[in-house]
């Protein structure tokens, strides 16, 4: 069952609405009919109730907005918009080439929810205080205004916490590290809002605010947490080579060997390489084939050179081994390969990486808790794991 419905598209992004959208529409939209139909009436507080979640959403929307229109004129895709339980998240495909950049796209959104504030305090001001449309505009107003404070606060995932990373990184100059405070600061927010919302279900009658203050603490702390970890695999996938991960079962044969050579030297292995590979002047000419050697008549063999067994190699097929795990999974991915020839710095192949090489590297270098199991399916599946998901993480790293 989909948890997300499309409904459109606005400058060429996806607009959607989560289920958990639902709940919280039918709860602001209650809570503000009870605030107008003590001035309104009954209908006219229901009707006006349904209007304000609306609109509320709608200064969401543009909020998100804010983001994604500057992440776009970074070059920087957004892959959507979407608008759930806590309000609205914007899917911008990476990272901001510099902390400057970086700051734009965080602060877009609150400049976004401030002037949306001040506009409609004007329209309310032009109206008299005696119109259904005042109530409408300073609330909304209002709204928005809230709207921006929150999302200032110095932590991550809120946007204070993206312009608080903007920062740190300026200032040390290692985005990973900002990421880690901004991080850190967020999971202490958010554990503190988790503690207050339970003192005040606890000590007060406010059961509904305890509850929600302890909700969007989760959210905080949760989210917190998935940044910084993510970092961290970042850090990881910049800092490992092709050389710490790959397979290094392989034998070079040079391209004059005949097939009958070949064989003497293949059969007399006690444990075989995964790849043999046929090298020219000691540059890397391409992988043996084993299923077009065993085709040809055994009467050519001492006729036929093993470069015959070569196909041409596959565009983007080759690494070198000081490239970085980033560069390797991007590289499968933008392929559609499953395995890298790793050469060294004479062109000269050293070993083969796959995804599975990559994520036991990964895994090791940082103690992560995957199976030996999971591990393999990576390398039968072609697809990491679902909580590990390192080909989404190295192009959003970019």
């Amino acid at each position: 069952m989909q948890s997300a419905w499309r409904i459109g598209s606005l400058f060429g992004i996806p607009l959607l609405i989560d289920l958990s959208w639902f709940l919280i529409l039918i709860l602001v939209s209650v809570i503000n009919a009870l605030d107008f139909a003590t001035k309104w009436g009954p209908i006219v507080g229901a009707s006006m109730g349904l209007v304000m979640a609306l609109l509320l959403f709608g200064s969401v929307l543009l909020h998100e907005l804010g983001h994604s229109l500057v992440a776009r004129s970074q070059g920087i895709p957004v892959n959507s918009i979407t608008l759930f339980l806590f309000g609205g998240v914007a899917a911008i495909d990476r990272e901001s080439r510099t902390p400057g950049e970086a700051l734009q796209v965080a602060i877009a959104g609150p400049l976004v929810s401030l002037s949306l504030a001040g506009l409609l305090r004007l329209v309310a001001l032009a109206l008299p205080q005696s119109a259904l449309l005042y109530d409408l505009a300073m609330y909304l107003s209002t709204l928005n205004l809230v709207v921006a404070l929150f999302n200032l606060i110095p932590g991550l995932p809120l946007d204070g916490g993206q312009i608080l990373k903007s920062a740190i990184w300026k200032f040390t100059g290692n985005r990973f590290q900002a990421v880690r405070w901004a991080a850190r600061i967020g999971q202490c927010l958010g554990g503190l809002a988790i503690a207050c919302g339970i003192l005040l279900d606890l000590l007060t009658e406010e059961l509904f605010s305890g509850f929600w203050m302890a909700l969007l603490g989760w959210f905080c702390l949760r989210n917190a947490l998935f940044y910084y970890r993510t970092a961290n695999i970042q850090e990881t996938l910049l800092n490992l080579t092709a050389q710490t991960a790959m397979n290094r079962n392989v034998r070079t044969i040079e391209a004059e060997m005949t097939l009958s050579e070949f064989a003497q030297f293949y059969l007399q292995e006690a444990d075989p390489a995964r790849d043999y590979f046929v090298t020219k002047a000691g540059r890397y000419r391409g992988r043996i084939s084993l299923d077009a050697w065993r085709e040809v008549e055994r009467s050519q063999w001492d006729l036929t050179a093993v470069e015959s067994l070569v196909p041409e190699p596959l565009a983007g097929g080759t690494i070198l081994e000081k490239s970085s795990l980033l560069e390797a999974i991007n590289a499968l991915e933008g392929h559609c390969i499953n395995n890298l020839v790793v050469l060294n710095a004479m062109e000269s192949p050293v070993g083969t990486l796959n995804r599975r090489d990559i994520l036991k590297a990964v895994v090791q270098a940082l103690n992560l808790s995957v199976s030996e199991g999971q591990i393999q399916q990576v390398h039968e599946q072609g697809q990491y794991p679902p909580n590990l998901q390192l080909q989404a993480i190295a192009r959003s790293t970019l």
